[in-house]
């Protein structure tokens, strides 16, 4: 995405070229075929027929994640996910991945803040099987105490390996949500601590099974060269006499915008360079300043050819590395109080409050010049075809059709996304610029060296 980023950048420096580039990508817009379906048990459907596809890709979203995990279960869902790898009555431990593997094709799954997502990709002659796999651990699991301990177990050494042993150790995405968020649901920390894991017992994972693993509370979406009839067909045959079941219903999470500035500063023993992690409450899914957000956050940090990257890594050399997150998801895919966070390496002889004037300035100089046409064609064309780009691929194009319907109701916004970003105005870049991105709704976490913090004391 980067490199070409970089060349479309030189392309559309042209502002009537930049202009036919962005008529071109609107009147080529690529409608992603979609048919949905409901089963008599709540099963949500999803068919996106491609005739030239060899492979089929497939998702099963649950409406689950970390926000809706039980309350001192921290890392439940997380530990959740792993365990419906571990087997059932049907298929024991390790039948899941063969038969998948075996079959030419590949499987994983993640869990996000508002779902968790299984996905597999193979050769057509593989979807059956699949989907009685899939519909074999939604009935029910093998759950005993020897599957429990090794996840449990698995979790841990996870958290070892990305968290305690790392430099910087996600502190960019695990500590600046505890500092920004208010609400449990929002601000614990997924991963979950050693205590909560260790603690969970196989009712707690029977109940969790029962309470959100229902077809129900389930979304599948199957991508490739097959008819809507045949895969409605096939989700009938294998998920249809699966009982629906009672979901709790969740807790009031939503959290207005933070009207104080909060700055943290934080040792860490493993890092050489210092870093921050600088976040801001974003808009609300389905809001219309979604859209814009979006286009301001690929504007100031979605490439080396963005504002933020040719100011402070390129032109002031304040910054060795910088990337933005929208916290564990993308601009699109959350359905709950959420953050734009810029995380960036700043060179020893810099101070956080250098790298924060810079932001600062950065973005003062969106709020008061605004965009040009051609950069925004620039950025509009970047978007779109990375957008287009990532649902060529057959299992990516699933997995997004499942979680748009999971978290919108609608997995037709596939093919309203593009028509958003192309809506967006140099005036809406402005507005959302001088609405989120103020000092008042930003949270810093100040990463240091624990030996440079030493010496300085």
């Amino acid at each position: 995405m980067y490199g070409f980023g970089r060349a479309v950048s030189r392309i559309v420096g042209i502002g009537v070229l930049s202009l036919a580039v962005q008529s071109a990508f609107a009147a080529d817009q690529w409608d992603i075929p979609v048919a949905t379906k409901k089963l008599d048990n709540g099963l949500t459907v999803v068919v996106s027929p491609d005739p030239t596809s060899p492979a089929v890709g497939v998702s099963v979203v649950y409406h689950v994640g970390m926000r809706l995990e039980p309350r001192n279960r921290t890392g439940f869902a997380h530990l959740f996910e792993h365990l419906m790898f571990e087997g059932s009555a049907n298929a024991k431990e390790g039948v899941f991945d063969r038969v998948i593997t075996g079959g030419g094709g590949r499987n994983n799954g993640s869990t996000r803040p508002d779902f968790t997502n299984y996905i597999e990709v193979a050769p057509k002659s593989a979807l059956e099987p699949i989907l009685w796999l899939e519909a074999d651990r939604m009935r029910g699991l093998d759950f005993n105490p020897g599957t429990l301990k090794n996840q449990q177990d698995v979790v841990k050494e996870e958290i070892r390996v990305n968290v305690k042993n790392q430099p910087y150790g996600g502190f960019m995405w695990i500590d600046i949500g505890q500092q920004a968020f208010q609400k449990w649901e929002n601000n614990h920390d997924g991963y979950g601590s050693f205590k909560d894991l260790e603690t969970a017992s196989l009712d707690d994972v029977r109940e969790f099974h029962r309470q959100y693993y229902g077809p129900n509370n389930a979304v599948l979406a199957i991508a490739g060269n097959l008819t809507p009839a045949e895969g409605f067909a096939l989700a009938q045959k294998y998920f249809g006499n699966i009982p629906a079941r009672e979901t709790p219903k969740a807790s009031d999470f939503s959290e207005g915008l933070n009207t104080a500035e909060k700055r943290i500063q934080q040792q860490d023993p493993l890092a050489q360079a210092p870093a921050l992690a600088v976040a801001w409450k974003i808009p609300e899914r389905g809001s219309k300043d979604q859209a814009p957000f979006a286009v301001l956050g690929e504007l100031l940090a979605g490439s080396d050819a963005s504002r933020l990257y040719q100011g402070m890594v390129k032109g002031r050399e304040q910054l060795m590395t910088m990337e933005s997150l929208y916290g564990l998801t993308d601009p699109w895919t959350y359905d709950g109080p959420t953050l734009f966070t810029l995380f960036a390496i700043y060179k020893p002889g810099v101070s956080a409050d250098d790298v924060l004037k810079g932001v600062d300035e950065e973005i003062a100089r969106v709020v008061k010049d605004g965009v040009s046409p051609e950069e925004l064609a620039r950025i509009k064309t970047s978007m779109l075809a990375s957008w287009y780009n990532g649902n060529e691929n057959i299992l990516s194009r699933a997995d997004t059709l499942a979680k748009l319907q999971t978290l919108w109701g609608d997995a037709e916004v596939i093919n309203r996304i593009p028509q958003w970003v192309e809506a967006v105005t140099a005036a809406d870049v402005q507005r959302v610029a001088q609405t989120y991105l103020t000092v008042n709704n930003r949270t810093v976490i100040d990463r240091v060296p624990a030996a440079a913090a030493k010496q300085g004391e």
